[in-house]
């Protein structure tokens, strides 16, 4: 490690990321609260410093540079690691205080978040959590990029190069169900508390959610073999599909801890779904060396023990 002065400062840095973000000067500008001419400069700066160009300036337009793409990443990694390096600072008195910016996946958020938000409050006092509400990939690289302090999601969802850099702290298992209107074949009485086969499911139109949410992904790895027909209707949350299911449009799959608010309220039948896969694994995870793993893991067991026990949940979990 060089003990002479860097040629560039943290806050140079930042204007790096910002243009290569907003691909436009004017904008990373207003993003930093400097004038245009004062980030063009130390951009400059940063460019003649290094030897290379960062950017493609002309045409109205901004390019990252091949060799730029490289030193913005590196550059995010720096700045992640100075973020931490404060927070570690304002977290030796008391690791339990301050704010921590928590994302949740939305097939979490409102049927965790309301039982859980006031155990958490009586339990860390001093902390606050702000949560925000994204879809997993959205989520994960908020928290690479230092956006988030952790995230509540599902272990079983492809969280890509990302994986190997976070810790993890389980919250609880989420069986999975199936939903189905009441007078079908599937929803029958005696059939209620019998779990249902993958066989079971073969040439049924399932209604999923639309793409980019890591749930859709879990229904149809734990439909496995049974080739179920997708229906072509795309829901964006899991509310518009239970309603879906409920004027007669399919059959769904739903995670347990949605099953209170949303199945119930629409009177449909709620059967186990028995078969590997057939389940979700809900975590609060965090970068690795991040300073707040004791916070985050204090806050994973607030959640864990909020966790609702609904009916269908012991179903799943019997089965």
């Amino acid at each position: 490690m060089s003990a002479g002065p860097h040629p560039f400062t943290l806050r140079q840095l930042q204007y790096v990321v910002a243009v290569a973000d907003e691909l436009s000067f004017h904008r990373a500008a207003a993003r930093c609260r400097v004038s245009q001419p004062t980030l063009s400069a130390q951009l400059a700066q940063v460019e003649g410093a290094l030897g290379v160009p960062l950017f493609e300036r002309g045409g109205g337009r901004v390019l990252v540079t091949e060799a730029g793409r490289e030193v913005v990443e590196r550059a995010r990694r720096l700045l992640v690691g100075a973020d931490d390096l404060v927070q570690a600072a304002l977290r030796i008195q008391d690791p339990l205080s301050g704010t921590v910016r928590l994302g949740v996946i939305p097939t979490v958020s409102p049927y965790l978040l309301p039982s859980a938000t006031p155990k958490l409050r009586k339990r860390l006092p001093r902390l606050r959590v702000a949560w925000l509400e994204e879809k997993t990939d959205v989520l994960v690289r908020r928290l690479r990029d230092g956006e988030l302090e952790g995230a509540v999601l599902a272990l079983e969802a492809e969280l890509g190069d990302a994986d190997r850099d976070l810790e993890r702290a389980v919250i609880a298992k989420d069986p999975f169900v199936l939903v189905t209107p009441p007078g079908h074949a599937l929803a029958r009485p005696a059939k209620s508390d019998v779990a249902v086969a993958q066989a079971e499911l073969r040439g049924e139109e399932l209604l999923l959610l639309d793409e980019g949410h890591c749930f859709r992904e879990q229904a149809l790895e734990a439909c496995g073999a049974a080739r179920v027909r997708e229906g072509e209707f795309r829901a964006t949350s899991l509310s518009t599909l239970v309603q879906m299911v409920a004027g007669g449009a399919g059959i769904t799959l739903l995670p347990a801890l949605a099953v209170e608010v949303e199945a119930r309220r629409a009177r449909l039948c709620v059967r186990p779904l028995r078969g590997p896969g057939a389940f979700r694994t809900l975590a609060v995870v965090w970068r690795k060396r991040s300073p707040l793993g004791p916070a985050l893991e204090a806050v994973a067991a607030a959640l864990r023990d909020a966790y609702p026990v609904v009916e269908a949940r012991r179903r799943g979990e019997a089965g």
